[in-house]
């Protein structure tokens, strides 16, 4: 996997930490980032949704990081705009608490 070493070393997170993010073994991690082995789907679509990313860009089959990147500023109200900003200075696992505790909310419305 191309980029999973960078994503993970970018967002400050050792093998285990991230292993136990996604419910895997440090070891798979290991073997992932140096090509020993390579995820099951759900487990590389787990990887692509922790990191925000695609599962393309996560494989090398496009430079494009961010699943979200064609948003433009113009379309996102001052609030959201603030929210996407102290959101991307955040760690990723404070990330992952976030994105869980909106996914519980929504799934109330």
């Amino acid at each position: 996997m191309k980029h999973l070493k960078t994503l993970r070393e970018k967002n400050h997170l050792s093998q285990q930490k991230l292993a136990s993010m996604i419910n895997v073994s440090q070891q798979s991690i290991y073997k992932y980032e140096n090509g020993l082995a390579e995820p099951d789907i759900k487990t590389l679509i787990d990887l692509a949704d922790y990191f925000n990313t695609s599962v393309d860009y996560l494989i090398g089959n496009t430079n494009i990081c961010r699943k979200y990147e064609h948003l433009n500023e113009e379309e996102l109200s001052d609030i959201e705009f603030e929210m996407i900003k102290e959101f991307r200075e955040l760690p990723a696992d404070l990330k992952s608490i976030l994105i869980s505790y909106a996914k519980k909310y929504n799934s109330k419305s």
